[in-house]
Order: structure tokens, then sequence, then C-alpha cells
């Protein structure tokens, strides 16, 4: 969960404070939907604390069938 997080936040672009015209920093991504998956990414100003939120979406993971899942192993299986 945390590689998407960061894939979403590599390709925005910072906003730039209305108030100061300079670059506002990245402070936190939460997903804010599960279906599509959005997250929204909070900025703020380093000079007046202005924030802004900025939303993205992530890419849609491929569905493994049941059938190709690993099964995890039994317990008594490892007991001797």
């Amino acid at each position: 969960m945390v590689d998407l997080l960061k894939q979403s936040l590599e390709g925005l672009e910072p906003p730039t404070c209305p108030n100061c015209h300079i670059e506002m920093k990245w402070y936190r991504s939460e997903r804010v939907a599960e279906a599509p998956a959005i997250v929204a990414h909070f900025f703020s100003c380093s000079n007046c604390n202005r924030t802004t939120t900025s939303k993205s979406t992530l890419p849609a993971t491929p569905k493994v069938p049941p059938a190709k899942l690993s099964k995890p192993p039994d317990r008594f299986s490892c007991a001797a």
C-alpha cells in the first residue's frame, strides 16, 4: 500500500501558494476512496501555513484468481 501511495505522489507537481507564490511542501497522503482508488495529498506553505489538497487516482491492480494464491502452511505440518 505504501508503494502505491509513493507512486501516486511521484507524478504530482507541488502546488504554488496563492498568497506567497512559493512552492508548497507535501506533509501527508491518505486514501479517501476504495473503488476507484483515490488518494488525497495534503500540502502546506512553509511561509504562511496555508494548506491545500490535491487528489490523484491509483492505477488498478490486477486481481489474482483464488487458484493462483499460495496456500498458507498448516500449523500442524511443521510439528514433529
